[in-house]
């Protein structure tokens, strides 16, 4: 285990990752095995060849459920099939997608796109696992938002709003199970090298200018 994650020791639970194929989501999954957990990751495409490789030197089981975040009844399918495997004691909504338009011209179908995969989801997700957490009065869940959360961004309206509700829902769960010993939280990470943000990041100009923010 790495030294800094003693404190963190994870052994003998299991975790839900959403949307751990790559990104933020896959190096969860792998801060997750090394502090000890178990990890059952939630997406369209099974764990890569990283992941299944840190599953192994670090001796975790790694579980993939197939989940269509789009989908009410996959996700539905998709909990059921992931608390069959084991019982899941944290839950990271990760996953998340983002379609950039102005907003003048955004249109509805991409904003409900958005508000169904990065919010909808995220309630069905938050709701069907902390049943069993309730339950057993223990268990963890964090949300991932954004900074645009709080900044609003630029031609990413859905984007933002969709953040900005995570973060409200994340309260609203941490008022009503906090009794029951399940703690929810979310994230807010600013700007990451991912496949979402590979635009930003090769436009020199807002590339600084998002650099010059940090």
């Amino acid at each position: 285990m790495t030294p800094y994650l003693r404190n963190f020791d994870l052994s003998g639970t299991t975790a839900v990752v959403t949307g751990a194929s790559r990104g933020i989501g896959a190096e969860i999954a792998v801060g997750l095995m090394e502090a000890g957990a178990n990890v059952t990751t939630l997406q369209r495409s099974a764990p890569g060849e990283d992941l299944l490789a840190v599953a192994a030197r670090e001796r975790r089981r790694l579980e993939h459920v197939e989940a269509d975040f789009a989908s009410e009844e996959s996700i539905a399918a998709a909990i059921s099939g992931a608390i069959r495997i084991a019982p899941i004691a944290i839950l990271v909504n990760n996953a998340g997608t983002q379609i950039r338009h102005d907003s003048v011209d955004f249109p509805l179908t991409d904003f409900d796109k958005i508000m169904d995969i990065n919010t909808r989801a995220v309630f069905q997700l938050c709701a069907g696992f902390a049943r069993a957490m309730i339950d057993r009065r223990s268990g963890k869940i964090v949300n991932l938002s954004s900074l645009l959360a709080f900044q609003g961004g630029l031609r990413v309206p859905a984007y933002a709003a969709s953040k900005g509700a995570v973060d409200q829902l994340t309260k609203a769960f941490a008022n009503e199970w906090a009794p029951f010993g399940v703690n929810v939280n979310a994230v807010a990470p600013g700007y990451v090298a991912t496949d979402m943000n590979a635009n930003l990041l090769a436009d020199e100009n807002r590339s600084a200018q998002i650099s010059a923010r940090i």
